[in-house]
């Protein structure tokens, strides 16, 4: 890329060295517009302008990143989730479309999501999920979980940046060790891929992606059934009328219902993603015992 070159035939000539290494479109229309910290208008309203050369060092550097097999989202340190931007560090997940459906189903069980209402998300990464809830539930406040001291000082400036920073709070911790208090509504994304088929993901996934957000154990169930153990005893619970709400791997519902009821909590139904894969299960509670 010369300094000299336009930013419309930047465009158009990182969209052919994208697409020749089978990269679709939008990931050249990302880069360019990122890189060069432009919007949309501007592209086409001032095509014409140069590069100049650090605009045309910095590109360079993107396509080249990209063409490695870096997903765009880490090299623009950024995505969208629920319409909502989220910075992303190396210790957290690139937010996904198929997540969104977690956060649906969850609003589905706050029909009035005016009263108060106490929030906790397991594993709370980038807390892409936690501040979504946040931001469509205007008094309700959330704690996030996570392990990784550094995905939470992300959660936070993320909170801090999409205006709930001070609905939410972020811990370090185990799972919920050391957390008691009921919740209205429980949320968790847990890693759920099977450890064996870890090195079979795309090199996007699996040479960038934090692996401690991936491995799910043998059979990747591991964090269900921790999760689903701490819930039932306690000290974290769910509140009278509380949910519990699960993404699962696509052929894993069957299996999460299943622990779910061997630990006393009454099914709520799965929710299906738009590719009509099963990816939410929902409880509702514990069995009354007698």
């Amino acid at each position: 890329m010369r300094p000299t070159t336009t930013r419309a035939e930047a465009l158009r000539q990182v969209t052919q060295r994208l697409a020749a290494a089978g990269i679709g479109d939008n990931d050249a229309r990302f880069l360019v517009l990122d890189v060069l910290h432009l919007t949309g208008t501007d592209l086409i309203l001032g095509g014409a302008e140069p590069l100049g050369a650090p605009g045309a060092a910095s590109l360079s550097r993107a396509v080249d990143r990209r063409l490695a097999g870096e997903p765009v989202a880490r090299i623009v340190g950024a995505w969208e989730f629920w319409g909502l931007p989220f910075g992303l560090s190396p210790d957290t997940l690139v937010p996904r479309a198929d997540t969104e459906t977690l956060v649906e189903a969850a609003l589905a069980r706050l029909p009035e999501r005016t009263r108060a209402t106490t929030l906790l998300d397991l594993g709370t990464g980038s807390g892409c999920i936690l501040v979504a809830l946040l931001r469509e539930c205007p008094r309700a406040f959330g704690i996030g979980l996570d392990r990784s001291e550094a995905a939470l000082v992300q959660a936070r400036a993320n909170a801090r940046a999409n205006g709930v920073g001070e609905r939410a709070a972020f811990v370090r911790t185990d799972w919920s060790a050391g957390l008691a208090g009921a919740f209205d509504l429980i949320v968790s994304n847990p890693p759920y891929i099977p450890a064996a088929t870890i090195a079979t993901l795309a090199p996007e996934v699996r040479c960038h992606d934090p692996m401690a957000a991936l491995d799910g154990g043998a059979d990747g169930l591991d964090a269900y059934r921790r999760i689903l153990a701490e819930v039932a005893s306690g000290p974290v619970r769910l509140a009278a009328g509380g949910t519990l709400l699960f993404e699962v791997g696509h052929d894993q519902a069957a299996a999460v219902l299943d622990l779910g009821r061997q630990a006393g909590l009454v099914p709520g139904g799965i929710t299906h993603d738009l590719a009509g894969h099963a990816r939410v299960v929902t409880f509702m509670g514990f069995r009354a015992t007698s």
